[in-house]
């Protein structure tokens, strides 16, 4: 077990203070080696909840039939008395004579044979090859008696040789011309119709007379009212996170076990924070939630003793109340924060109902608070 010299750790809601006599359990203490003249408060995470909204169906949707009889009206038609009919015509048909064009011989063509064609060329042949070798003589006057002394070995190369070849190339070969020979025309005489024989129709028109006689104007129906459902909005709250882990966190020694004073003004009759409120609430309490995300802290707001006593104890309420919400607005979690309006019970100077005191001493009493709490 660590021991925490000169290290004063408070556990708010448990133990107060700890000294290296009473140090808490290492599995509870800091993860870092405290140093001399810090102090830590013991948060136990809250649990993390959010309101949803849900709409209930007391009552459901339903649907009423309301019920109409058929009516009728009287109308006028027209019908046929005698349907209408044709009477048919043969009408011959006509003729007339025509010149047909044919063909009476028909195009074609005859081959002609052109021979192959040559040319003359002429093609070198090597008969020998070119060849070396080796030849040995001996140097006219030697002047050692072994001829073998004056001896010269030289590679002596004979060209190759050729001959001349004529010879004949293919220049076109044997191949064919067509000869046209033209197609010969006619013509005969035909008879064609016309006009083909028909059958003329000639209408018989129908006749016709008026009658009345009563149809459905509207069927016999049924019509749906629909009567709609009742519901009801509820509120309900969830379990976002659940709490319960212990952490340290590292405060300033001066606010641990105290209630510390948040000096911001409101206007009279007011709850509205001013812009010079906000920038002390930026300093004093927004910079310590966001520094100790653990920490969990009451508002505490209180008035003088000047108005009624209902009266006094809402307008507390709602002065920390915004001081909740503008720290709401800058990211630091409602969970983490209470607010409790005191009214005017707990003066911190006689200036009661009823008793005469001057504006500095009523100006005491109308002060904000916070504290760190568990």
């Amino acid at each position: 077990m660590k021991i925490f010299t000169l290290t004063t750790i408070v556990l708010v809601g448990a133990i107060s203070y700890a000294t290296a006599q009473s140090q808490p359990p290492l599995e509870e203490a800091p993860t870092e080696s405290p140093s001399p003249g810090k102090c830590y408060v013991k948060c136990i995470t809250p649990d993390e909840f959010q309101d949803e909204t849900v709409t209930v169906i007391v009552e459901p949707e339903y649907s009423v039939l309301v019920t109409y009889p058929a009516t009728y009206k009287t109308v006028e038609d027209r019908v046929v008395v005698k349907e209408a009919s044709k009477e048919l015509r043969y009408v011959p048909a006509l003729y007339e004579t025509i010149e047909v064009p044919y063909i009476s011989k028909e195009e074609a063509q005859n081959l002609k044979v052109i021979p192959a064609s040559f040319g003359d060329d002429l093609e070198e042949v090597e008969t020998y090859p070119m060849v070396g070798r080796w030849e040995y003589r001996i140097l006219e006057d030697c002047p050692s008696v072994d001829k073998e002394d004056c001896m010269v070995a030289c590679y002596v190369e004979y060209p190759s040789k050729s001959e001349t070849v004529p010879t004949q190339t293919l220049v076109a070969d044997a191949s064919t011309s067509p000869i046209p020979i033209p197609e010969e025309n006619a013509t005969y005489k035909k008879q064609v119709v016309r006009t083909p024989a028909r059958m003329e129709e000639i209408e018989i028109p129908a006749e016709y007379a008026t009658i009345t006689r009563q149809v459905v104007d509207q069927p016999a129906r049924t019509e749906k009212e629909v009567v709609p459902a009742v519901t009801k909005t509820i509120t309900k709250t969830v379990l976002v996170n659940k709490g319960g882990m212990t952490v340290w966190e590292e405060v300033d020694c001066e606010l641990v076990g105290n209630i510390n004073l948040l000096p911001i003004l409101y206007e009279l009759n007011s709850a509205r924070l001013t812009p010079e409120s906000e920038d002390i609430i930026d300093e004093h309490l927004l910079a310590l939630m966001e520094d100790s995300p653990a920490l969990r802290i009451e508002i505490m707001s209180h008035t003088d003793s000047r108005g009624s006593d209902d009266y006094n104890m809402s307008l507390s309420q709602q002065r920390a109340q915004s001081v909740v919400n503008y720290l709401v607005n800058k990211g630091i979690s409602r969970n983490r924060l209470v607010a409790k309006g005191y009214g005017e019970t707990r003066l911190i100077n006689k200036c009661a109902n009823g008793v005469d005191c001057p504006e500095s001493m009523h100006h005491e009493n109308r002060r904000t608070e916070f504290r760190i709490i568990q």
